[in-house]
């Protein structure tokens, strides 16, 4: 079957006149990495991989063990539907590997694989479908205020609807790059907007996010727009979070259906609640890593602040979506509180560790919390045994920090880059005297 893909990436390359093959990756925060080869070297790539210094990427190789090896993965090849005409490229995602052809820790890719490959040895298959918030603003100048291109709201339609354009393109784009799309509209705040991806196993999503965010800001830049995944680029309205639905399925069945249960949801899907509940405060770093991140998680601009669940409240972290009757492979949870911002092959990685630990361990599903959470008080919060997620980044490295199943998830090579990163983000942060301190305190103290 590989060489099968092999000779399908090769034949296509020849006859779509491709001039150029872009060898795709991500860092450890999730920034995608490029570099370019010939059609005339792709053969030799896609056998043996291509050889590149990892030192010069954050959370690679240190100097002294530099080189590393970008092994493509054929089943990612694309034809770029952007550039010149007549000069076309091509995309395709890699695995990063050790000389010695051993998977590199440091590859997010690689941890996400060894995840869904440990799931998948117990009968699972992860499946993911995210709904992406993002923003457009014009073109933003240093020190100025995001300036968005409307002040439409939820599902509104404008007259004037720039930005359902750009959606419209976007969506092309993403289509004949392979990635379905389910729903798109203008959401609640200002120039806000969200796409919805239809469900797939989990590499391939992460795979996905990462080519969408590339999309998006494509598409946009072409039409001097700034498209911006930042969690709250606005104060006083919402901001834009990446709610995942997730499953598991063993073959064809949805491993999360039980037709007996009152909410329809199995056994499975119950314990893998539990887990993602408990683990909750551990992997909440890695699913929101920007000191940006926590203005979003607050109170009062439906964003989940409280560690609970419930089958339509969306005051809680994990929501359980009614499913359309008679369809047992739409029963799913909605998981709240990550944000565009996360490298998905990391968030991924530790959502499914949190859920399989559940599973492997029984975990009990605490009672649902179907109260609007944000109305009670901390007092009422603790009688019913809620919990807050960490309020802070620094809040949230605390606890990664003490977590044996998060460095069991990332390996130890990036949880410790990343706890090192994050923390230098946070020192960055507290030493910053912003504006609101300006305001508040020079002529006033």
């Amino acid at each position: 079957m590989l060489d099968q893909q092999r000779d399908y990436v090769l034949r296509t390359v020849e006859e779509r006149g491709v001039r150029l093959v872009r060898l795709w990756f991500t860092d450890v925060l999730g920034n995608l990495k490029s570099f370019a080869i010939s059609p005339a070297e792709l053969e030799n790539a896609l056998e043996d991989g291509m050889t590149f210094d990892g030192s010069s990427i954050d959370g690679f190789s240190r100097i002294q063990e530099a080189d590393v090896l970008a092994i493509p993965d054929p089943d990612t090849f694309e034809i770029i539907p952007w550039g010149e005409a007549g000069a076309a490229e091509a995309r395709v995602f890699c695995d990063i590997h050790n000389l010695d052809g051993l998977p590199f820790s440091g590859d997010p890719r690689q941890v996400l694989r060894r995840n869904a490959d440990a799931a998948r040895e117990l009968g699972y298959t992860f499946f993911l479908a995210p709904d992406i918030e993002f923003f457009y603003f014009e073109p933003p100048e240093k020190g100025d205020k995001p300036k968005p291109l409307d002040n439409d709201g939820f599902f509104d339609l404008g007259t004037r609807d720039a930005a359902g354009d750009l959606r419209k393109q976007t969506i092309r784009k993403l289509e004949q790059l392979g990635i379905p799309v389910e729903y798109s509209f203008h959401e609640d705040s200002p120039s806000q907007q969200e796409i919805d991806l239809r469900h797939t196993d989990a590499l391939t999503m992460a795979d996905s996010v990462m080519t969408f965010r590339l999309v998006v800001k494509e598409v946009a830049a072409n039409q001097g727009v700034h498209a911006t995944f930042m969690p709250k680029p606005l104060e006083g309205v919402q901001g834009s979070g990446m709610h995942l639905h997730m499953s598991l399925f063993r073959g064809e069945e949805n491993a999360f259906y039980d037709p007996s249960d009152p909410y329809n949801l199995s056994p499975v899907a119950k314990a893998f609640m539990a887990g993602l509940l408990r683990h909750a405060a551990e992997i909440t770093a890695i699913t929101n890593q920007t000191v940006n991140s926590y203005k979003r998680l607050v109170p009062g601009f439906e964003a989940p602040v409280h560690v609970s669940w419930a089958r339509n409240n969306r005051s809680g972290l994990i929501r359980v979506p009614i499913a359309k009757k008679g369809n047992p492979t739409a029963t799913r949870i909605e998981y709240r509180s990550p944000d565009p911002a996360c490298n998905p092959y990391l968030a991924f990685s530790v959502l499914l560790a949190a859920g399989m630990r559940g599973v492997a361990e029984g975990y009990e599903l605490p009672e649902e919390a179907d109260a609007n959470l944000f109305e009670m008080d901390d007092a009422a919060l603790a009688k019913l045994g809620i919990n807050q997620l960490p309020q802070s980044l620094a809040d949230a490295l605390k606890v990664m920090e003490g977590s044996e199943l998060v460095q069991e998830a990332l390996g130890e090579h990036i949880f410790e880059w990343f706890l090192r990163n994050k923390r230098r983000e946070w020192r960055d942060y507290k030493t910053h005297v912003s504006q609101f301190e300006m305001d508040r305190y020079l002529r006033s103290i």
